[in-house]
């Protein structure tokens, strides 16, 4: 099996096992934080299980474990996020997401993302799918449903903007990826495993993406901290990075 059919395979199997305990919660007693901490235990262990099997000489760069930097050295590395959007998925909701990718020698090369509550994984390798034109809409973008950046209020000063509120951050970019919306910008902070494997699907299927300054999103880096991303539909590039450049 293939680097992004096994990507695929486990994403979707993680994100089973996820929708499977929450079906088990109240018989076992977990809401709230216990489920959210379940959730994350059970999907982490059976990736990390799986991914040491059949990669024993891979490293893993992972939420929910400790950052080994020997990976630093390693040129095959799986960034995962077992759980992506622990809150949408403790109040049953579906828009949260299972991550899976795989940088190899520089570059992300196949990216899978469950999305268990729509019953689908978007990977890397799939055909584009893009959203109806603009036709002097607004541009739709997807927010936090809870914390939207600063800079999503300045970009919806400038332009004519729907801001779209939606759960996790694999979510939001595929929700680009689906044409449910037109882009994803972020600027509040974030990690590798949030981003790497909606990356490589959404750059994939032909999306743009990169930091909001334009520069390339570099992964498997000594710092996993990467605080801002944009991702959108390619014709909307030059107008949101230039916005963007407006507001410093």
């Amino acid at each position: 099996m293939g680097d992004l059919h096994r990507a695929i395979k486990i994403a979707e199997e993680a994100g089973q096992r996820l929708l499977n305990l929450r079906t088990k919660a109240g018989e076992l007693g977990l809401d709230g934080r216990a489920l959210k901490d379940a959730g994350d235990r059970a999907s982490q262990d059976y990736l990390d299980q799986v991914l040491r099997r059949f990669y024993p000489e891979d490293a893993i760069l992972s939420e929910e474990a400790l950052d080994d930097k020997s990976r630093l050295d390693n040129h095959r590395v799986w960034i995962i996020d077992p759980l992506d959007g622990t809150r949408e998925y403790s109040e049953f909701r579906d828009d949260w997401a299972v991550h899976v990718a795989l940088w190899k020698s520089g570059a992300l090369v196949a990216g899978a993302v469950a999305l268990p509550g729509k019953s689908m994984v978007l990977a890397s390798g799939d055909d584009p799918i893009r959203g109806p034109a603009l036709n002097g809409r607004p541009i739709r973008i997807a927010v936090s449903r809870t914390r939207p950046p600063d800079i999503v209020n300045h970009l919806a000063n400038e332009l004519d903007i729907d801001l779209v509120p939606m759960g996790s951050a694999g979510y939001k970019v595929c929700a680009v990826v689906r044409g449910e919306v037109d882009a994803y910008v972020h600027a509040g902070g974030q990690y590798e495993w949030d981003s790497a494997a909606p990356v490589a699907v959404a750059a994939g299927r032909g999306l743009h993406t990169s930091r909001i300054d334009g520069s390339a999103l570099e992964y498997n880096r000594a710092d996993p901290y990467l605080p801002d991303l944009l991702v959108c539909r390619p014709e909307l590039k030059d107008t949101l990075l230039e916005t963007i450049r407006t507001y410093g």
